[in-house]
């Protein structure tokens, strides 16, 4: 239900029909999130703030220091080999969006062998310029073996 709340505040309208969450895109606006209590939502909300129009605030990067990977260092550091502006201030990650006017650009990233980041990392390819491989896929094995089949059903 949290993520529904940054959808919300990013300006997407969303709806469930027969129990699938349709999501339509209306605005792309920077929004301020605090995601100190559910940290494994910061990729998703990361990529989300990548694809907004302004500066996006995510609060709470001191949880995200021991996951599978320093998510925090490494949202950063694959976002900005893509061209995605990030800082890291205090406990908070500001991003800077690309808005609808701009894509990331095509590269080699590593998921760290972090499942979460694989999935993020896998979404600008929705948004590039030019291909992206993510080194070490497998990592999405931890949680959702199939994602990559679903995914591929839906990004067309």
């Amino acid at each position: 239900m949290k993520i529904l709340e940054a959808l919300n505040m990013f300006g997407a309208e969303f709806n469930w029909k027969e129990k699938v969450l349709n999501v339509l895109k209306k605005e792309n606006k920077d929004f301020s999130f605090d995601a100190t209590h559910c940290p494994d939502l910061f990729p998703p909300l990361a990529v989300l703030a990548a694809c907004s129009d302004g500066v996006s605030v995510i609060k709470g990067t001191s949880r995200l220091e021991h996951k599978e990977s320093n998510r925090a260092l490494t949202i950063k550091e694959e976002f900005e080999k893509l061209g995605v502006q990030v800082q890291l201030k205090a406990d908070e990650m500001h991003i800077v969006g690309l808005g609808d006017s701009k894509f990331v650009k095509g590269g080699r990233v590593s998921s760290r062998n972090d499942h979460r980041i694989a999935m993020a990392l896998s979404l600008f390819g929705l948004r590039s310029t030019g291909p992206i491989f993510i080194e070490q896929p497998e990592a999405i094995d931890k949680s959702y073996p199939s994602y990559f089949q679903d995914f591929s059903k839906i990004a067309k």
